[in-house]
């Protein structure tokens, strides 16, 4: 699976810009703040159909403008004629996508067709911030690789909405409170989050083997590392976890209890990453995390996911950008999108690597060729 193409209009700080993209290593190149990791949010949003690096889409429309659109084609063994996607958003209206100018019933339905996989400075938040960044972190893999486990999760979700809601109504006085639909709601929640727990702790007897893997060859196996889930269901009766923690759900007006509480673990040599690992390790951690990500994508889904790289030259030390250039050049990856301040750096980086390459300058929402 290849992006052959991507075009943008009143994409965050590009009034407009088209490129013909290599099936192999795309490298685009500028100062800081000149658009260059605007253009691999791009390529984001038309894999998973959001950004990468904001929670809100509105802030993807450019300054003074009251719309975006992102378009881009794709080839692959299935279509090799090519499939457009597009992603659009105007102010005040609901985010379109499409298919070939066919519109999504929803876009779940898309997730998980055109995978991608980003390894960016950021990172490493998945390891200093809180539980809520590890399980969207590790959803959204999961989302990619199951459209079930996508089904499963957005129900779970609808029907937390409407708990929390209920709980927060019982706290306003003003209004009246209904019992009897809470433990309807209850009825609905509990198999789902079983099922939702089950399901991750499945899914990590096969990501940790791999990601260990991929840790031991960035730090040369100094370190025993370690993910594991945390959750409150194996072994409990999620409806009475519910009915145990009614009264505090009722004062807090949220629920308390259930897998959109759980938690996964970061362990080095049986401590906590986020607390006595270096720098230099969490770095490795998150990498192998993400090379961990990119390898089953790979595997369960027959293509490889695009790779993002932003700012790897600048914010790694050579022997981890060395390991990641060491994979590009024995062709691990698929086609690469990285993205760099300095054009003489990138090329010597890449001298050893055999496919195609293009590279192109970025100036301020600008983008052309080199």
């Amino acid at each position: 699976m290849t992006l052959d193409s991507l075009q943008l209009l009143f994409f965050k700080n590009y009034d407009e810009a088209s490129l013909r993209l290599s099936p192999g290593i795309n490298c685009f190149i500028g100062d800081n703040g000149s658009g260059k990791t605007n253009l691999l949010d791009a390529i984001h949003y038309l894999s998973l159909t959001k950004s990468a690096f904001t929670t809100s889409d509105s802030q993807s429309i450019k300054q003074g403008a009251d719309f975006f659109v992102v378009k881009g084609k794709f080839t692959s063994e299935l279509a090799p004629a090519g499939e457009t996607i597009q992603v659009s958003l105007r102010s005040g209206q609901k985010k379109a996508l499409t298919h070939d100018k066919q519109p999504y019933e929803r876009m779940a339905d898309h997730i998980g067709r055109y995978p991608a996989v980003l390894i960016s400075p950021y990172d490493t938040d998945l390891i200093r911030q809180g539980s809520e960044e590890r399980r969207k972190y590790f959803d959204s893999l999961m989302a990619q690789l199951d459209h079930e486990f996508l089904e499963l999760l957005i129900m779970y979700n609808a029907l937390l909405r409407q708990r929390n809601a209920v709980l927060k109504q019982a706290g306003d006085r003003s209004h009246g409170f209904d019992r009897d639909y809470l433990l309807a709601l209850d009825e609905q929640l509990a198999p789902l989050g079983q099922q939702l727990s089950e399901l991750r702790a499945t899914f990590l007897v096969d990501f940790a083997p791999v990601f260990r893997r991929h840790y031991e060859q960035l730090a040369d196996g100094r370190e025993q590392v370690l993910v594991s889930y945390k959750s409150q269901l194996p072994g409990a009766d999620f409806a009475q976890l519910l009915r145990a923690n009614e009264r505090r759900d009722f004062a807090l007006q949220r629920s308390t209890t259930g897998p959109h509480r759980d938690d996964f673990v970061f362990l080095m040599d049986e401590l906590p990453v986020k607390s006595y690992a270096s720098q230099g390790q969490q770095k490795s951690f998150a990498i192998a995390l993400k090379l961990a990500q990119f390898e089953l994508l790979a595997s369960r889904q027959q293509h490889k996911p695009l790779l993002l790289l932003d700012d790897i030259f600048d914010r790694l030390d050579d022997k981890r950008i060395a390991r990641l250039l060491e994979l590009v050049a024995n062709d691990t990856f698929g086609q690469v999108f990285l993205t760099d301040t300095n054009l003489q750096r990138t090329d010597q980086a890449l001298a050893r690597v055999s496919s195609d390459i293009l590279r192109f300058r970025v100036q301020q929402g600008s983008v052309a060729p080199v």
